[in-house]
């Protein structure tokens, strides 16, 4: 154990991503123990991100010019959070204008498919994303909220209904327009998922499939469609949804023939609680697949009065249970957002950990650097390890990156301070986690 840099958030007094140093021992308290076993590892990181959501760059254009910079750097620069990942909405999501799609409205054989719409707003802000980047590609996941409203049986995009049996060819066909098109602006899309949250009627774009559907839908239509045009690299995620029904519906999508081997993994968001075992069940019973986080914010329709430390906890803890339980990849929400947390088209507001302030320029919350305490740290390519705590008043998850450092996370919600000694192979460092606060450890 060498080279022991601490990594300290606690709002209460002022620090923020502070670094301080330590030594290793190797006589200590052994009674406050974080025991790490680099050689019991688990999944693999794919990455951290979040969403390019029209709202988010509508956001991003009203930024002064400053503004536009420290949030790029903020996002994705070697100072801020070192994201490696985004995610796109193809045709509208609540986080949009307005709903709106591809094609004309009746357009049964996409004769006038055009993504002008993405090539406004959303596809120069991930340009300017991909030039700030500058270290490994930035990598994106597609989702769609809803097909055109011609094909669904309700006749809009709002409001559920189902994608008409009569066009499930066609609508495979639009993902593969969609990913040519995007790929042609130099995007470098990886993944994609069949549909977000497909069991949720919602008053803005949405689209109902049951498990057997979404399993059909992509065995029959979507994974021939992506072969054909050249596209088979492409990861195809299912279910996009809450994590307390992801086994059972992985579970029955899996049932259909072709559709395990063809899947690449299962999506997820946080919004129906924890849920960690959910997660844990999916890799038991399907221990190939990935397992990627595509979707968390803090909603005012249910957190309105919560505080700044309370918001940056709750994704602090769900980072921390899902990677615990297999998760390969986290994808925040909206990647900024407006004063009031818009816009958004049905006044489904929410907050993010980077909100413009209404004058030009933007702020970071606490959140923002809670996140960082993972992204900034967790390497593309780093492996879970597991790791023992002597208290539940501590959540922790342990990593090895590819160049063989340590990270270790540390939570403390709780209203007092905790000490620490953690070890690894007879060398350890005593350090204390004060209330409400997070630490990352990286070592060699």
């Amino acid at each position: 154990m060498k080279d022991i840099k601490i990594v300290v958030t606690d709002k209460g007094k002022g620090q923020y991503w502070e670094e301080q140093s330590a030594q290793a021992v190797s006589r200590g308290d052994f009674t406050h123990l974080i025991k790490i076993y680099p050689e019991l590892q688990e999944q693999t990181m794919e990455g951290f991100g979040g969403e390019f959501t029209e709202a988010a760059a509508v956001c991003f254009d009203s930024l002064s010019q400053a503004a536009k910079q420290e949030f790029l750097e903020g996002c994705f620069g070697e100072g801020g959070l070192k994201y490696n990942l985004g995610r796109l909405h193809m045709n509208s999501c609540d986080f949009a204008l307005g709903n709106y799609a591809y094609v004309a409205e009746g357009d049964e054989d996409l004769r006038t498919f055009d993504i002008a719409h993405d090539r406004e707003k959303i596809i120069p802000l991930v340009k300017e994303a991909m030039a700030c980047h500058g270290r490994e590609e930035l990598s994106l996941l597609i989702s769609p909220w809803s097909p055109p409203a011609y094909m669904k049986t309700n006749g809009e995009m709002n409001h559920g209904g189902k994608l008409r049996e009569e066009y499930y060819g066609r609508w495979a066909e639009y993902y593969v327009k969609f990913l040519e098109e995007v790929r042609k602006e130099g995007l470098n899309v990886r993944y994609l998922t069949v549909q977000n949250e497909p069991e949720a009627v919602q008053t803005w774009d949405s689209c109902i499939y049951t498990a057997q559907e979404e399993g059909s839908f992509a065995v029959e239509y979507l994974l021939p469609a992506l072969k054909k045009a050249g596209l088979e690299d492409i990861e195809v995620f299912i279910w996009d949804h809450n994590k307390e029904s992801m086994y059972d519906r992985a579970k029955g999508s899996f049932e259909i023939p072709g559709c395990r081997e063809g899947v690449s993994g299962v999506a997820m968001h946080w919004y129906t609680g924890d849920h960690f075992d959910g997660i844990r069940a999916v890799k038991k019973a399907f221990p190939e697949k990935k397992v990627f986080f595509t979707e968390g914010c803090v909603e005012y329709s249910r957190f309105a009065d919560s505080g700044e430390v309370q918001k940056a906890e709750m994704y602090a803890h769900d980072m921390l249970g899902n990677f615990k339980a297999g998760v390969g990849a986290f994808f925040d929400w909206n990647l900024l957002l407006s004063a009031e947390g818009g816009p958004n088209h049905v006044g489904n507001f929410c907050a993010a950990p980077m909100m413009c302030d209404g004058k030009g320029g933007m702020e970071k919350r606490l959140s923002y650097y809670y996140i960082g305490h993972f992204s900034r740290y967790i390497r593309r390519g780093a492996r879970q390890v597991m790791n023992t705590c002597y208290s539940d008043a501590l959540e922790t998850v342990s990593f090895v990156n590819p160049d063989g450092s340590r990270v270790v996370v540390i939570l403390n919600r709780s209203e007092k301070d905790m000490p620490v000694s953690l070890w690894e192979a007879g060398q350890g460092t005593a350090f204390s986690v004060e209330a409400h606060s997070i630490r990352t450890i990286v070592y060699q």
